[in-house]
């Protein structure tokens, strides 16, 4: 060194860079994919729960969901003056002001929609003679003086209602309006007058100046107190006979709260407040349950009361909205979790592996540094920095991506995810390269795996392993999974099951190896066994791998079954609202199909098959048959159907019990059965021959006519193999069961009774059900063409309705990813896995060419000594998708994914089954990728020389 200056040196990262750029810009591509994924999954879950809130609180009922308080009117012994002061509208507002800013953090009111007033509590009987009477019962009426009409109301016809002079509780006569749906049914019009007794004096006198238009009808202004917008007929209760009466609201003017004081109505002051969703996050729920019971029996009441009065109440169901809301995230959650922790720990094994990979690469370099005196620390700290320079500014990356991504959601967990990845690739590079260099090595022998033993310490370790694997299994065995909520014993389960799985493989493949490399040996040619010795003693089989291509393939198959197990419940779900891919039925239970109906229907275009169906309700079991030792009584006779006409499986005091009959055509019946996946049954059972031949034209029913019957398990159970007389709508007759089956078209009753229509006195049809695809507007034309008292139900429209809510929208979304991820990183785990012998693979091949090796020989090379261990990945993981599913299958319901929130689906449990495509695919896109990478690299090394591969001085 010259002038004392010491000779300069590159710097070590950006020589390394500038070494291997393709591997450095590849473990960052990895990275930031990782780090995308983990920091989109909080926040899409975060999203979903969000939106899904405010979905259910904007579906609610306005009068569910707004917050309202009340209190009864002023005190009698209060002064007049002072009673009319507190319900004029300064007073009023000022309350509200208050109310609106008291209310506590996540709860938000609307306070466009707010509206306070006064409004009478018990509604007013309407003499007038004007007013509609159905059943001569005269209308009543309940009144209301709210602030914000010219708000929220446009005026259709006269003029707003006001108050020229000062209204006190002494006032005889107010005006008011209604809204266009009351003065149509009500018979009103501007001008006409209603009276109000008062206690005193003559009877207040209300006069219709305007009718009004709701300017947003399904806003909380008008929805919450429906009868405000829209009158109702209802039920006379007090009546002994049915008869109905007209109920509705007139809206008075703002300021003529002070007249009802002189009125018996109980009037009573009310501050409504619809919450605003808009800013409420998933995680608020729990809070949001928590703020509403203390506004309806805690500190907040006390707040409440503190500035409306002490008689104060508040009432709201947005508790109960929550809670439903929160019952669907906590079913959910732990469906979602296993694929969760599922792709995380795959991904951690793939990020670990790459980092095998690279320190196999640099091996020898690093080798070479400590056998020249360097230090773990040195190498180890070089390493962190050079891992850190392109880790850190990937995961980085990817939390942005995640965060522009994913727009709604909590950005903390996002970062801890994304750190989370950047912390195990640089600490899991750095650990696993120095500690291979704890002591200087020198080139070794072969390490052959049929030949070679496992140390003590790794056979203690994964004896370890395996024993705490197979413990946990057993509790979660023992224990369920239906505890509710999330599990990380349940979540894990796959984990569990791959860990076990891999374990257990990688020490019985040697055996399959030695017992075939024997007859191997005595054949004439190399390749076969040359292929087993090298599987024998490839690292692509070791556990790492193997344990990454378990978890993959365990938690695709475990997603691909639940995306399957929702589509099939919603199919399944569909064709029992519906029956068939189409029906046509009467509105009324009782209607019954013309016959040009069902004629032009069968004769649409794209309808393969009809089958006519003659349904009947509330048909009452003999008493004999209905109480005979008490079979009626079990749990399983009871009907899931809760639509109209259902039979509820109930029993009266005599015993009797109500089924469903439905006429069939056996042959029709059968075919549509079959077409549609139903419970089938020989037609000839139903055969109309003898007894129970068909009836002459005009000819009636007897009860000495036997009719066959297919019933329900539970109704067969009841009538047993004797015949019992059955009085119907269609006929009387004996039934004898000849059959049972499960399910019957268009019916979710467990209890019910097929017959022949074909020997029923009445045989019109109610139901026609149809397979194939028909045009939905000729269909529908078809039936309005007979008049309107005729329905379609289309199974794809019915379907439609179970893909509405966002928390089961984004549900499906993550599983969708989970498997696209599973099989990404399968995939990836068999292109790490090769790629780590590849530099073997080319070296060996071209040694056999200089002995003769065609290319044909050497691709077949590459392809059978791959073939073992993809065969051994694809059937592990086909056990252990399937063990997987099978251990947490009695705990998981998807209803919740499948079905929830839908008015009048059937929720019975739904349980996860093995998808066979789920198990099959993945399994076998492993074993394919695993013969092309083969393939690929039997090309490529067939481009190259053997010059190129085969250097002086190469250890290879």
């Amino acid at each position: 060194m010259r002038d004392g200056k010491r000779a300069a040196s590159a710097p070590w990262i950006r020589t390394r860079l500038r070494t291997a750029p393709g591997a450095a810009v590849a473990l960052a591509v990895l990275v930031l994919v990782t780090a995308f994924l983990a920091a989109a999954f909080p926040r899409a879950v975060d999203a979903y729960e969000t939106k899904g809130l405010r979905h259910d609180i904007r579906l609610a009922d306005a009068g569910r969901s707004a917050v309202e308080v009340s209190r009864p009117q002023p005190g009698l012994e209060l002064p007049r003056e002072q009673r009319e002061a507190g319900v004029r509208t300064p007073e009023l507002k000022r309350i509200g002001g208050a109310l609106g800013k008291a209310l506590p953090e996540p709860l938000r009111a609307d306070m466009s929609s707010v509206a306070y007033g006064l409004r009478t509590m018990k509604p007013v009987l309407a003499t007038e003679p004007w007013l509609p009477r159905p059943d001569t019962v005269p209308p009543q009426l309940s009144y209301t003086a709210q602030t914000g009409l010219k708000e929220h109301a446009r005026l259709v016809k006269g003029a707003w209602p006001t108050t020229p002079d000062a209204v006190t509780a002494g006032s005889r006569a107010v005006r008011g309006a209604v809204t266009e749906e009351t003065a149509a049914a009500l018979n009103m019009k501007v001008g006409s007058t209603l009276r109000l007794p008062t206690a005193v004096g003559g009877p207040l006198t209300v006069t219709i100046t305007g009718i009004l238009a709701p300017r947003d009808p399904g806003g909380s202004y008008w929805s919450a107190d429906p009868l405000v917008r829209t009158p109702s007929l209802i039920p006379d209760p007090a009546s002994p006979f049915p008869q109905n009466y007209w109920t509705g609201t007139v809206l008075l003017a703002e300021d003529a709260g002070p007249a009802l004081l002189a009125t018996a109505t109980e009037p009573s002051l009310f501050w409504r407040f619809p919450p605003d969703p808009s800013e409420l996050t998933g995680p608020d729920g729990t809070r949001l349950t928590a703020v509403v019971n203390s506004l309806e029996s805690g500190p907040g009441l006390l707040k409440v009361r503190a500035i409306a009065g002490d008689t104060a109440e508040v009432l709201t169901g947005l508790g109960h909205i929550v809670q439903a809301n929160a019952r669907m995230r906590d079913a959910i959650s732990p469906v979602i979790a296993v694929a969760a922790l599922g792709i995380g720990s795959v991904a951690a094994v793939v990020l670990v592996m790459t980092g095998a990979l690279i320190a196999a690469r640099r091996k020898a370099e690093l080798a070479l540094m400590r056998s020249r005196g360097g230090s773990l620390r040195g190498i180890g700290g070089r390493l962190l920095a050079e891992t850190a320079v392109t880790v850190v500014p990937a995961s980085a990356l990817g939390l942005l991506l995640a965060v522009l991504a994913v727009g709604e959601g909590r950005w903390w967990p996002a970062a801890l995810a994304a750190t989370g990845v950047g912390l195990l690739v640089c600490v899991a590079l750095p650990l696993r390269t120095t500690l291979q260099h704890i002591r200087p090595t020198l080139h070794g022998a072969r390490e052959d795996m049929v030949s070679a033993r496992p140390s003590r310490r790794r056979t203690v370790a994964e004896l370890t392993l395996l024993v705490l694997a197979v413990g946990a299994v057993t509790a979660l065995r023992r224990r369920g999974t239906s505890g509710g909520g999330t599990d990380l014993l349940v979540s894990g389960a796959p984990v569990l099951v791959a860990l076990i799985a891999a374990l257990v493989l990688v020490r019985l493949y040697p055996l399959p190896l030695r017992l075939a490399a024997r007859p191997m040996a005595r054949l004439r040619g190399a390749i076969g066994f040359l292929s087993l010795a090298r599987a024998g003693r490839s690292s692509a089989g070791g556990a790492l791998p193997l344990l990454a291509l378990l978890l993959a393939l365990a938690t695709a198959a475990f997603g691909g079954s639940v995306i399957a197990g929702i589509g099939d419940a919603r199919e399944d779900a569909a064709l029992t609202a519906v029956g068939a891919d189409a029906r046509i039925s009467g509105r009324s239970e009782r209607a019954t199909l013309p016959d040009e109906l069902v004629r032009t229907a069968r004769d649409l275009d794209g309808v393969r098959n009809a089958a006519p169906l003659r349904i009947e309700f509330g048909v009452t079991m003999p008493e004999t048959a209905a109480g005979d030792g008490g079979a009626g009584s079990g749990p399983d006779d009871s009907g899931t159907d809760t639509g109209p006409g259902a039979d509820t499986g109930g029993g009266d005091a005599a015993g009797a019990r109500a089924t469903t009959m439905v006429g069939v055509d056996p042959a029709s019946y059968t075919r549509l059965a079959r077409t549609t996946g139903l419970p089938d049954f020989p037609s000839g059972l139903l055969k109309a021959t003898g007894p129970s031949a068909p009836l002459s034209e005009g000819a009636e029913s007897g009860p000495e006519r036997v009719l066959p019957v297919i019933a329900s398990p539970a109704v067969a159970a009841r009538l047993g193999k004797e015949q019992h007389a059955v009085d119907t709508l269609s006929g009387n007759f004996k039934v004898q069961v000849v059959g049972t089956v499960e399910r019957v078209a268009s019916l979710a009753s467990t209890n019910f009774l097929i017959v022949n229509s074909a020997s029923l006195e009445e045989r019109a049809p109610t139901t026609l059900l149809l397979t194939g695809a028909p045009d939905p507007g000729k269909l529908r034309a078809a039936a309005d063409g007979n008049g309107e008292e005729f329905v379609v139900q289309l199974r794809s429209e019915e379907r439609a309705r179970y893909v509405n809510t966002p928390m089961q929208a984004g549900a499906e979304r993550i599983y969708l990813a989970a498997v696209a991820a599973g099989a990404g990183y399968a995939l990836l785990a068999v292109l790490l896995s090769l790629l780590q012998t590849a530099p073997e693979r080319k070296t060996l091949l071209a040694r056999l060419r200089t002995m003769g090796l065609t290319t044909g020989q050497g691709r077949r090379l590459l392809a059978f000594e791959a073939t073992p261990q993809a065969l051994l990945a694809a059937g592990g993981g086909l056990l252990t998708g399937w063990a997987t599913i099978v251990l947490l299958s009695p705990g998981i319901d998807l209803v919740p994914l499948a079905l929830a929130g839908v008015a009048g689906s059937d929720t019975s449990p739904v349980t996860l089954r093995a998808d066979l495509w789920s198990l099959a695919l993945p399994a076998a896109g492993v074993v394919a990728l695993a013969a092309a990478v083969a393939g690929v690299q039997a090309w490529w090394a067939s481009r190259r020389g053997s010059i190129t591969e085969l250097r002086a001085g190469d250890s290879r």
